[in-house]
């Protein structure tokens, strides 16, 4: 199959800007994987505590060298729905790993945060700083050296992206990520947005909230609209880190389980023990790594994979940039509407034909690198399928259709819903940012307008309480950046945004902090940089001055003259508000050595 030459090109510099640094990742992954099975090379006393509590035929097992070892690395806990389905994992990964003969433990545990849980609350300045704990949480229990491939448990905003950073960290190692699915359809989600909007007006109570809300998120499983959680789902499976057909699976099915047995089977079958060794850090490559940024823009994904996509290819010892998923994102079509793209959730699109289904569109014309290695084997085009189980309780794959299930919901490559993907970056003298742009409607790609100053979300929540957001303007919520308080989600301003949008006003963000992976209607620049900790332009924005956003033209700008921005001192915030309770003292040397929002905003590299 013939890539796209836009595509190619993208590629092809991408490979040449991380040589040096891929090629001494991968000197590194190859001297670990040349020590042969790593149980080893650990000393009896080694060995016999990492097999204390196994059973007897585990031990026996374990006490070679030619049985092999699966290291679970899981994300459970029970008050998160996403993540709650993955208690009863280990017990059938084991069992499926003594099918196959071999073995399976629990390396470790790695917390899971929900932004659903902590949106514009305190808490959620911990979130994007949980990815890189999350990395080294999983690292410790790999750290064992007991193992020869590992599966990972996970699903939401950060989880994901934090264990593959690990998996690659663990290079040498063959990684397997296996899903919980999502939950099934409640509320629909433009019912959802409608009584949140009405609240924020005051036209309906708590009372009434509460119960749409709980209509909408209502039972184990991921939640249905396409933000972070579901864009992960995506990325590892056209990445070619899952099974193929099992992200967007319902909990608590058979075809659910069927496809946990065997992911636990083919990661044991793709260890050095055998003959398809596959170590994750030579399959993950800079095709695959442009293979998910192409997902994300032809499926309108998720804003933070702007930053997470950077520090996870990062991981690889390749260098991602904001420029290389804008060019991405001119090249590739938009070819799924789901909420907040649409009012279709991942259960609607998954039954349309979902991501198989566009994989075989996006491969037919050239957008995808057919040639990477997966889990599953060679070729991307064996995940061009749908899951179903087959009679013995095993999972069988049939083709895609090339006929969509549902052409509101998913379209054919040569009818789009748009020209160019989800995501593009905007330059200018404010710097850097990124936009999404498939959930906004084409008259609202350009907002010329006065600025709104605010230093925190609640500054700017206040003033919508007291009617102060007349006419048109930019809200510029600033200091929200990696340094000054950990880059928190502002999706709570989205209702309040909303209203004033809908009430006729034209109306944007710039922000250095994030939106939710479920925002999109308003025109929001976001992740700007240099952020205003830093003494970036955004720092310099005073209340009045005229801004102009335009996603057409990619360009961010302050409508201020350069004589007289050279005369004004950067903006200052009190900021020790955010320096402690619910752990943020904690996390003080994180928010001090983050690096930039285009660099992925870790405290890793």
């Amino acid at each position: 199959m013939t890539v796209d030459p836009r595509i190619a090109a993208v590629t092809a510099r991408i490979v040449e800007r991380s040589k040096p640094s891929r090629e001494l990742y991968l000197s590194r992954l190859h001297e670990m994987a040349t020590k042969g099975p790593f149980r080893s090379t650990l000393s009896c006393g080694n060995l016999a505590h990492g097999f204390a509590a196994c059973g007897p035929n585990d031990k026996a097992n374990l006490a070679g060298d030619v049985v092999p070892n699966l290291g679970i690395i899981t994300s459970y806990n029970d008050m998160l729905s996403a993540h709650q389905p993955f208690e009863t994992y280990p017990d059938l990964i084991r069992s499926a790993a003594r099918e196959a003969g071999g073995v399976a433990q629990v390396a470790g545990g790695v917390p899971a945060m929900c932004d659903g849980v902590t949106q514009g609350q305190p808490g959620m300045e911990l979130s994007l700083f949980s990815r890189d704990v999350i990395a080294m949480a999983a690292a410790v229990g790999l750290s064992h050296n007991m193992f020869d491939a590992a599966v990972y448990l996970g699903v939401c905003d950060k989880i994901v992206p934090g264990l593959l950073i690990a998996a690659l960290s663990f290079g040498h190692l063959p990684a397997v990520f296996i899903p919980a699915g999502p939950m099934t359809t409640g509320l629909p989600n433009d019912e959802k947005v409608r009584i949140r909007q009405l609240y924020a007006e005051g036209k309906v109570g708590r009372a009434e909230l509460l119960a749409a809300e709980s209509q909408s998120y209502h039972g184990p499983g991921t939640c249905t609209f396409y933000g972070t959680a579901n864009s992960n789902q995506m990325l590892m499976e056209i990445m070619g880190l899952h099974m193929p057909g099992a992200s967007f699976i319902n909990p608590g099915t058979p075809l659910r389980d069927a496809l946990t047995a065997e992911a636990t089977k083919r990661a044991l079958a793709i260890t050095a023990l055998g003959n398809e060794f596959t170590p994750v850090g030579e399959m993950i490559d800079e095709r695959s790594i442009v293979n998910g940024v192409v997902g994300l823009h032809a499926t309108g994904g998720s804003t933070n994979h702007t930053l997470h996509l950077v520090a996870m290819a990062r991981a690889a010892g390749i260098r991602l940039t904001w420029e290389d998923i804008s060019d991405l994102s001119d090249a590739v079509p938009l070819l799924a509407r789901v909420y907040p793209n649409g009012p279709a959730d991942v259960n609607h699109f998954n039954a349309a034909g979902g991501l198989g289904f566009m994989i075989d569109q996006l491969l037919s014309v050239g957008l995808l690198h057919e040639d990477v290695r997966t889990v599953w084997g060679k070729g991307l085009s064996s995940y061009a399928v749908e899951a179903r189980l087959g009679e013995n309780g095993t999972v069988v794959r049939e083709p895609i259709s090339n006929v969509s299930g549902d052409p509101k919901v998913v379209t054919t490559a040569d009818k789009p819903f748009q020209p160019n993907g989800g995501v593009k970056m905007l330059t200018g003298n404010l710097g850097k940012g990124v936009i999404k742009i498939s959930a906004v409607k084409p008259e609202r790609y350009v907002v010329e307008a006065p600025a709104r100053v605010f230093h925190t979300q609640d500054g700017l929540q206040a003033a919508f309480k007291a009617g102060e957001l007349t006419g048109d303007f930019v809200a510029v919520v600033r200091f929200q950046g990696p340094k000054a308080n950990g880059m928190p989600e502002l999706h709570k301003l989205t209702p309040s945004l909303g209203v004033l949008q809908d009430r006729g006003q034209k109306v944007a963000l710039v922000t250095d902090g994030r939106m939710s992976g479920a925002s999109g209607k308003v025109p929001a620049a976001i992740h700007v940089t240099p952020e205003a900790k830093d003494g970036g332009p955004i720092s310099l924005i005073r209340d009045g001055d005229m801004i102009r956003l335009d996603a057409v033209s990619g360009t961010l700008e302050l409508l201020v003259s350069a004589d007289e921005l050279a005369s004004r001192k950067p903006a200052e915030a009190d900021l020790s508000h955010n320096e402690w309770g619910l752990g943020r003292e904690l996390f003080a040397r994180l928010r001090e050595n983050a690096g930039t929002a285009d660099e992925g905003a870790s405290v890793l590299f």
